[in-house]
């Protein structure tokens, strides 16, 4: 008897993800995975990459310290090589840092989540830009915050490094729509993560699912499901 099952848009994709040894990571990869697409996840600790391999079987995983931009061009060099170019980014680097109040927000911690939040973002997307333009199906997706709405001055320094990293991913997905491709960027939005790492695989993984021009420069809230 024929399989009538449709397989989901998102198999036989390439997709990276930076940040894949986080909960999120190891969930967006395991979605993506079962979903039958090719999984490339980088990260910057070998111990805990090890451990994703072993928990996601065919995630190819490399090591990359994403906030040095000679590193990344070295990484999307190497992917390319493995693995031909890839079809989405999924960023997943981040952190918390705050507390304080306003005087509280110090340069370390300021140095820290540009660092992680922003720098990383603006170096994986260079480098994998013409990948994304030249896929049938280039997708980029970055997690941000309720924050980035109404900041507080103890979370001045985490806002604003997220909106950041909003405004550059919505300088992408611009570029994505003046190059006429079928590429998009899209912010998803939390309160806070944990706890929505199954929404959040699920998302991402939808993101094949619709034209690239409904969902490029979007911003979606993801919540608890309803109880």
């Amino acid at each position: 008897m024929t399989d009538t099952t449709a397989r989901p848009a998102v198999a036989g994709r390439t997709v990276l993800i930076a940040g894949a040894t986080s909960a999120a990571g190891r969930a967006v990869a395991s979605a993506l995975t079962d979903a039958g697409a090719h999984v490339i996840a980088v990260g910057s600790n070998a111990e805990r990459l090890r451990g994703l391999a072993a928990e996601v079987p065919g995630a190819e995983t490399y090591v990359c310290d994403l906030g040095d931009f000679a590193q990344v061009t070295a990484l999307a060099e190497a992917v390319r090589a493995d693995h031909g170019p890839i079809d989405g980014l999924i960023h997943l680097v981040g952190g918390w840092r705050g507390g304080g109040g306003l005087a509280g927000q110090s340069d370390e911690d300021w140095d820290f989540l540009h660092t992680h939040v922003v720098t990383t973002l603006r170096n994986t997307t260079r480098a994998f830009n013409d990948d994304l333009l030249a896929s049938p199906a280039g997708r980029l997706a970055i997690v941000s915050s309720v924050s980035v709405d109404k900041p507080a001055p103890g979370g001045a320094n985490y806002a604003a490094a997220k909106a950041a990293a909003e405004t550059w991913t919505r300088a992408v997905g611009q570029g994505f729509a003046k190059a006429s491709t079928d590429a998009a960027a899209v912010i998803f939005v939390v309160r806070a993560l944990a706890g929505l790492e199954t929404e959040l695989a699920t998302a991402v993984g939808g993101l094949w699912d619709v034209p690239a021009a409904s969902v490029n420069n979007s911003r979606v809230l993801l919540a608890p499901p309803a109880s």
